[in-house]
């Protein structure tokens, strides 16, 4: 990564010289009572601090009510404040924790709409997390008819963006999109990004860990004006992707997990089975039959894998579909949108699927294939378990390269995976 750093954006000197704010957050605490067997999360010890205590819009109040939210998560807590003052925000926080309300809320409650100016710029690594961000503005703005929203990735025809973004009485004020689509239309002088005043990254280490997407990303940061709030977000970040994070900021207030390895989610069962792999379609489907679930996750190594065990599905008569990057675009979306309506309960998926998508139902997800790195089965299990609610994860084991996939995720995350016993407590996994 140190190899790139010539390629980075670097504000003035007397500005790089501003020490960061920094607040080490989720920091568990032990009550006395701690051996009693009940064990709290980060959730649960909250401050008695309600939405209405950020003196939001009361548009946003009155959206943030329907939506059904009454307490802040502890990352909403510490970065709201700061975010609707126009503060720089890097923030890593465990998935299902609430940190897209974070910008999408900050961002409404300092937008001033004027029709033919783009305010907010919101950029992701998939197109699936777009639509779902986009969907996120929708109702939180759902009191705010004068703010339009769009979202721009690739695989839709570029002429009709071209004519959206040239009327002014539909061109939007936020957009949220993917790098590529996004720096096409800046190039070609049909975005005009000279007006943003809010920079968000979504997933920033996907975005910034790739130094071709950087390069994009810094290309489309270039075209903005200097003087912006830029916000970034993730679940997981390495001390290299964190640098260069603050290389596009000025006096950043920072927002991480007390410790790198603690980044475990609190209410989530976590099991393996060890089986030989011609033996994971009978096990998958005892699983299924035995389980109580509203929805689940099944995650697969490859789009042919997920094409595959999604037809075996529907043969044995459990309703599955399959969402993967061989899927035209508009069938992606409309596969998603279909589960996250909970027209469908099962899908097989591939890591497409597996970060910052957030479908409340999913209370069950299984790894058919271990992923190979730590940083995506967090990414992978947080699919379900969402904020404040219970989970289950199950990984199939069926070689040595297997084990070794498990062990580094238990060295990981400092977390100890037991083998999947005969009988689960329902309890345990599904909300009453």
């Amino acid at each position: 990564m140190a190899d790139h750093n010539e390629d980075l954006i670097d504000y003035d000197e007397e500005e790089e010289t501003l020490a960061p704010v920094t607040t080490e957050v989720a920091k568990e605490e032990k009550p006395a009572e701690a051996d009693s067997g009940d064990k709290k999360g980060s959730y649960v010890s909250m401050h008695s601090t309600g939405f209405r205590d950020f003196l939001l819009k009361p548009e946003l109040l009155r959206a943030i009510v329907d939506c059904g939210f009454e307490h802040p998560s502890e990352v909403q807590q510490e970065c709201i404040p700061q975010a609707i003052l126009g503060m720089d925000i890097i923030s890593q926080a465990k998935s299902g924790m609430g940190k897209t309300a974070v910008f999408v809320l900050a961002t409404l409650q300092q937008i001033e709409p004027v029709d033919g100016e783009v305010a907010v710029l919101v950029l992701c690594h998939t197109r699936e997390l777009a639509y779902q961000i986009k969907n996120e503005y929708a109702r939180f703005s759902k009191y705010m008819p004068e703010v339009r929203t769009s979202v721009l990735y690739g695989g839709t025809p570029v002429k009709e963006d071209e004519a959206l973004l040239k009327n002014k009485a539909t061109s939007p004020h936020i957009i949220v999109g993917t790098p590529g689509r996004v720096m096409g239309l800046i190039r070609d002088k049909i975005l005009d990004a000279s007006h943003v005043k809010h920079f968000v990254l979504d997933e920033c280490d996907r975005l910034i860990d790739t130094i071709d997407m950087r390069r994009s990303i810094q290309e489309i940061f270039k075209a903005t004006p200097h003087h912006k709030q830029v916000m970034m977000f993730t679940a997981t970040m390495k001390k290299e992707t964190r640098e260069i994070c603050r290389k596009f900021m000025q006096n950043p207030h920072e927002i991480f997990v007390d410790d790198e390895t603690k980044l475990t989610l609190h209410g989530l069962q976590q099991f393996f089975v060890e089986l030989p792999a011609d033996k994971k379609n009978r096990k998958l489907s005892d699983l299924l039959d035995t389980l109580e679930f509203n929805q689940v996750c099944i995650f697969v190594k490859s789009v042919a894998r997920a094409k595959a065990l999604s037809a075996l599905l529907v043969s044995a008569n459990f309703p599955s579909i399959a969402i993967h990057s061989g899927l035209e675009q508009s069938e992606r979306i409309r596969l998603y949108q279909a589960f996250k309506d909970f027209t469908h309960r099962i899908v097989v998926a591939t890591d497409i699927f597996g970060r910052g998508i957030d479908v409340e139902r999913v209370n069950i997800v299984i790894n058919y294939d271990i992923p190979d790195s730590p940083d995506q089965y967090l990414h992978r299990v947080g699919r379900a378990g969402r904020f404040g609610t219970k989970g289950l994860a199950i990984s199939f084991v069926s070689s040595a390269e297997d084990k070794e996939h498990l062990k580094n995720i238990q060295d990981r995350f400092e977390v100890s995976i037991p083998e999947m016993p005969e009988q689960i407590d329902v309890s345990t996994y599904m909300n009453a």
